[in-house]
């Protein structure tokens, strides 16, 4: 594996949560002033919670009590005790709606950061990684943010804040065996529910694998079918799916066992802590020490804190997934770029166009080389075609001109500048392409059309569609240029792909053009007519066309034979064919194709 993704790629057990945690802060320092009045919100909620069994106790008390001249009394702590409840829930929404737009907010900046950096790193990395496992990483990671930003807001700080106040109270008002009971069954309470709950996810986990696994047995058995009958096999895989099952029958059985475990584990240590609870609080109500009221209290107390510790275990695992997915991205983001324009670089100036190589060099792995010291010069408006066998180095002449890549030996020189001392931008933006696979946006051919040039009037549009005989096919749609093209041009043939190309390297008006196999996907007839246009197009540019059909480029002004990374022959296509070389022997092949067909 390269170099460039190891950081990327290595295991979890390198993560750095905390850091993490720490790199979402800027993403949340725009609406701070929302996230305080969130925290706000979130504290006076739990007042209010808490605040209701001191009310509880209240009333208790009262009623004890009660007779004619303290009437009014109870009604009044049952009026604070609805109150209280109103507030809680009040404060609780508030706080959800306030802090919604910090949440979003966050994962769209995280998103946007990450989509801008993707865009920076190099075609290296694209090649090399799968785009489906950045898409998925991509909306983890920032779902992860929503997360961690939930569990944070709506789970951990609500749930230290009332522990915060009911200690305070406890402690304040109450003999301290109370917090110590209190506090102590939380502890152990939370330790035991994260034990267990590390443990099961082992099962749950190896459940989940098991069960992804023997989906794709019965996916791939079902795909190949026909396979599966030709060779009398449905017992084998019946026996594999089920084998599969197996694994995943034993794993779901401890998983839930351990389900049961945890959930008889917290039921006793609540049913310890509150026992405790309430035999220090009877000897304090016969002691005369305490109320009735205050029994109530410390009870009440103890069960409302773990109400939201029910979740723990929960809580705790989809944090742990979630810091997963985190990390994955911010790994992502510290990807460097291969290719990085200089400090300070000039915009690329362009005067006639002349491309020069330069004794380049150039592989994708150190230890395959592709090309071999390439001298090249394309004059400016001049026509350069270069063929060759698949392999012989042709298409990178094209990805080392975009510079995709950096040359490993010579230079690449544009009007006499080094492209590596030039900015990217203005580079891409001098060289109009035409690639043999013409991938479109699934958007309407008016958005892939103004991909070449976005502030293009629709004239212009329409213009450069005409030109490359594809306006005429456009109208003929129900939607016209509005049509949806579907992914990657799927609705559209081979052919009318690369007439929507050609018409958008035309809009764009580069100076320098390149036809990688340009009309590779058309038929002869819309084949002429292209070339034709094409050579309209090409003229008083700076033309690179490369080809593997030879009869597409004997009209350039000259043709270089690539075989193995170097060049082998140069010449106009008649000072070629009278080399009697190796051109000449791949003419007399092509021709010998044609009339076969």
């Amino acid at each position: 594996m390269s170099p460039h993704f190891q950081s990327y790629d290595r295991p979890h057990r390198d993560r750095r949560d905390w850091q993490n945690i720490q790199g979402m802060l800027p993403f949340l320092w725009e609406y701070r002033g929302r996230a305080l009045l969130a925290l706000l919100c979130l504290i006076l909620a739990k007042v209010a919670n808490v605040g209701v069994p001191v009310v509880l106790k209240g009333i208790v008390d009262a009623l004890e009590q009660a007779d004619e001249q303290v009437l009014l009394l109870p009604l009044s702590l049952l009026l604070a005790y609805g109150a209280l409840k109103l507030s809680s829930s009040a404060f609780n929404e508030l706080r959800d709606a306030i802090f919604a737009r910090v949440r979003f907010h966050a994962m769209r900046g995280l998103s946007t950061r990450v989509m801008h950096h993707l865009h920076q790193l190099s075609l290296r990395f694209h090649l090399e990684r799968r785009t489906g496992a950045i898409s998925r990483d991509l909306e983890r990671g920032t779902r992860s943010v929503s997360s961690i930003l939930n569990y944070m807001v709506f789970s951990i700080l609500p749930m230290l804040v009332e522990f915060t106040l009911v200690a305070v109270i406890l402690l304040l008002y109450y003999a301290p065996v109370f917090t110590l009971i209190t506090f102590g069954t939380v502890a152990v309470y939370v330790a035991f529910t994260l034990a267990i709950t590390e443990w099961r996810m082992e099962y749950r986990l190896l459940a989940n694998r098991q069960e992804s696994e023997a989906n794709n047995h019965a996916v791939d058995s079902l795909i190949n079918y026909e396979t599966v009958k030709y060779f009398g096999n449905e017992s084998l895989e019946l026996r594999r799916y089920d084998q599969t099952l197996g694994g995943w029958e034993d794993s779901s059985v401890k998983a839930q066992t351990s389900m049961s475990i945890l959930n008889f584990g917290q039921g006793t240590i609540i049913a310890v802590g509150v026992t405790l609870i309430m035999i220090y609080a009877a000897r304090g109500v016969m002691s005369g020490e305490m109320t009735i009221g205050d029994l109530v209290l410390v009870n009440a107390f103890m069960l409302q804190l773990f109400i939201p510790l029910n979740f723990l275990g929960i809580v705790y695992r989809q944090i742990k997934y979630a810091l997963a997915d985190m990390d994955r991205i911010f790994k992502l983001l510290e990807e460097q770029p291969e290719i990085e324009d200089r400090p300070q670089a000039p915009a690329l100036r362009l005067n006639g166009g002349e491309i020069r190589f330069e004794q380049v060099s150039f592989g994708y792995q150190p230890d395959r080389q592709i090309l071999h010291q390439i001298d090249l010069t394309i004059a400016p408006g001049e026509k350069i075609a270069v063929v060759g066998q698949s392999g012989a180095g042709k298409s990178t002449l094209a990805r080392l001109l975009f510079r995709f890549y950096e040359v490993s030996g010579g230079r690449i020189l544009i009007d006499g500048q080094d492209l590596r001392n030039v900015t990217q931008q203005s580079l891409r933006a001098a060289i109009g392409i035409v690639p043999q696979d013409s991938v479109l946006f699934n958007d309407s051919i008016l958005y892939n059309l103004q991909y070449g040039r976005p502030e293009a009037s629709r004239e212009e549009l329409e213009e450069a569609a005409r030109l490359a005989h594809i306006h005429d096919f456009i109208c003929s749609l129900p939607q016209g240029y509005e049509s949806v093209v579907g992914e990657r041009g799927l609705k559209l043939s081979g052919g009318e792909k690369q007439r929507v190309a050609i018409a958008r390297a035309i809009l764009k008006r580069p100076r320098i053009l390149l036809f990688d196999e340009a009309t590779s996907s058309l038929d002869s007839h819309t084949e002429q007519a292209i070339q034709e246009t094409l050579r309209e197009v090409a003229r008083d540019h700076t033309t690179l066309v490369i080809a593997h059909r030879l009869s597409t480029v004997i009209d350039a002004d000259r043709i270089l034979v690539m075989d193995q990374g170097q060049i082998i022959e140069s010449g106009s296509h008649t000072q070629l064919l009278a080399q009697q070389g190796r051109y000449a022997e791949m003419w007399r092949l092509q021709l010998e194709s044609r009339e076969r067909d």
